[in-house]
């Protein structure tokens, strides 16, 4: 069984005792957080897609910690001018543990 749902922006595709990382979320760690912008549910084979989400269908989490990324370097430079400028960037994230999926 998984759904495909979407948390902070971004669709998922979840399935339970998953652990994923999305971009941070006001919510205390270990505290459980609820979804109910789910926009498709499997479950064995019969197929739920929402219009634009399945009414009823819910995924519950646990938020397990708030971390940062690893980081990204972004590097400009304009040839034969001696312009040249690095930096670096570490997104904000948070850990989840799906609990269940209900609809």
């Amino acid at each position: 069984m998984y759904a495909i749902v979407e948390i902070a922006g971004q669709q998922f595709k979840v399935e339970k005792d998953q652990k994923i990382f999305v971009h941070r979320l006001k919510a205390e760690e270990g505290s459980e957080v609820k979804f109910d912008r789910v926009m498709l549910v499997d479950d064995n084979g019969s197929v739920k897609v929402g219009t634009p989400t399945v009414a009823g269908a819910e995924v519950s989490a646990t938020v397990l910690s708030h971390l940062k990324g690893d980081k990204v370097l972004v590097f400009k430079k304009k040839r034969r001018k001696g312009y040249q400028t690095l930096n670096g960037h570490r997104q904000y994230l948070t850990s989840l543990q799906i609990n269940g999926i209900a609809f």
